[in-house]
């Protein structure tokens, strides 16, 4: 771990919770921008509201994609506050879901959502003046969040991130990449996801930057937005990347960041011919936080850990230690985390990645790499994305593999005739079909549960 990047979490949180460095800059720039001053008074009437005995020990949903309430939950949990549930959906399935799990009986929003009976919501006010939040010491490891993921069979799963899991991650991206308050950063993914969380409302509240209102996932939404507010920062995922093509951004750009998803070479190669700025990926998970970067723009073709990981091959997987894992994860003796990605390394310091471990399922008796697979897919004339799934056979204990894609003129029987030349017999996809998208999640993941449900018809 480089001691460049070393950060005293306990006394920058302080410094955060004392007020805002520029009081008067637009935190969200909209119709009717929100200052860093209102914030911080948010933050505050947040504090009083939730400082009752009934609010003590127990975790308030935070059931809102509005960027300032987020950021002032945040800040009223560091001073002192109950911790937050952040959901992966407002739906009132998902709310229910939600609160079957953890129980909640209170909700932060601005808007009316469909909780379940009883829940109390809360709205924060503002007085326009900036507040400075009572100093509150407690230890890094105090859970901040408990952040719920969709989940490929529709049970959400949850992850514990602690002060020191988001605010650390955040202090590290704004000191490596020069983030100030001269920056203005759109997202395309939703804030109550942890990229977007961590990109669209921790990193400008710690280095003072701006972030756009809007959320775009249209090409031309991207594209004019970028425009409109001249953005040097942009924070979006290979899904958007593929359909904004060889658009051109404003040349205000100077970052540009991916994740949540393996981002194609061939997307990589028209935005950085187009807006001639390299994409970093950034690479690692909700449980784990960020965990390595490439940047392809610069010729990157490996990850390098961020120097605040310690990393090592286990087994022919990855190993991690670091600030941002969640609590829930297991570690050795050692704190490391052994993830389910298989990895190889390159040079003294980098790695690439050969598909997850988790990949292999059982056909037949026999071990199938559905990553294999996909990639054979994918490299056939005409097919712009696909995704491979196991799918369990009916009343049996093996899988058959199954084959969603989306392309142009693209023959299902050539398809097989190709793998056919390459895969053994009990490895084929039993089942192929075309589609004109593949579903997404609004976090740019792919929609398992909606593939699946599409490969059973």
């Amino acid at each position: 771990m480089s001691a460049d990047f070393a950060i005293d979490i306990h006394k920058a949180i302080d410094n955060l919770l004392k007020g805002p460095e520029h009081p008067d800059k637009e935190f969200v720039r909209a119709a009717t921008g929100v200052s860093f001053a209102v914030v911080y008074s948010m933050a505050a009437s947040l504090r009083a509201q939730l400082a009752g005995s009934e609010h003590r020990g127990a975790a308030v949903c935070l059931a809102t994609d509005n960027k300032a309430i987020i950021a002032a939950a945040l800040l009223a949990s560091l001073a002192g506050g109950p911790s937050l549930l952040l959901p992966y959906a407002f739906s009132a399935q998902a709310l229910a879901r939600m609160q079957q799990s953890a129980g909640f009986t209170t909700a932060i929003s601005d808007t009316k959502r469909d909780f379940p009976k009883g829940v109390q919501v809360i709205c924060p006010e503002a007085t326009g003046t900036a507040a400075e939040l009572p100093i509150h010491q407690s230890a890094p490891s105090t859970e901040l969040l408990k952040i719920f993921t969709g989940g490929s069979t529709g049970t959400p799963q949850v992850w514990t991130k602690t002060r020191e899991n988001i605010f650390s991650e955040g202090f590290f991206h704004a000191r490596r990449y020069s983030v100030t308050e001269k920056d203005c950063i759109m997202a395309t993914i939703p804030a109550y996801h942890i990229y977007g969380l961590l990109f669209s409302v921790v990193l400008p509240l710690v280095s003072s930057a701006t972030v756009i209102d809007e959320t775009p996932s249209f090409p031309s939404e991207i594209a004019r937005l970028a425009k409109e507010n001249q953005i040097t920062i942009l924070a979006s995922v290979p899904a958007h990347y593929r359909v904004l093509g060889e658009a051109e951004l404003h040349r205000s750009l100077r970052l540009a960041f991916s994740s949540a998803g393996m981002l194609d070479k061939a997307d990589n190669e028209a935005f950085c011919r187009r807006n001639r700025k390299g994409i970093v990926e950034v690479y690692g998970s909700t449980e784990t936080g960020g965990i390595a970067t490439r940047n392809r723009g610069q010729g990157e073709e490996g990850f390098t850990p961020f120097p605040t990981i310690d990393w090592k091959i286990i087994e022919g997987r990855l190993a991690v230690r670091s600030a941002y894992i969640s609590t829930d994860l297991p570690l050795d003796e050692n704190g490391y985390f052994r993830a389910s990605d298989r990895v190889e390394t390159l040079g003294t310091n980098e790695f690439s990645l050969k598909g997850r471990a988790d990949t292999v399922t059982k056909v037949g008796g026999k071990r199938v790499d559905l990553e294999e697979i996909r990639l054979l897919v994918k490299n056939i004339s005409g097919v712009t994305d696909c995704m491979v799934m196991a799918l369990p056979e009916t009343g049996g204990r093996e899988n058959l593999i199954g084959v969603l894609l989306q392309g142009d003129n693209v023959d299902v029987e050539l398809i097989r005739k190709n793998l056919a030349e390459t895969l053994e017999p009990y490895a084929l996809p039993r089942c192929i079909k075309i589609v004109d998208q593949i579903p997404m999640k609004s976090n740019g993941k792919y929609d398992r549960l909606a593939i699946t449900r599409l490969l059973k018809r």
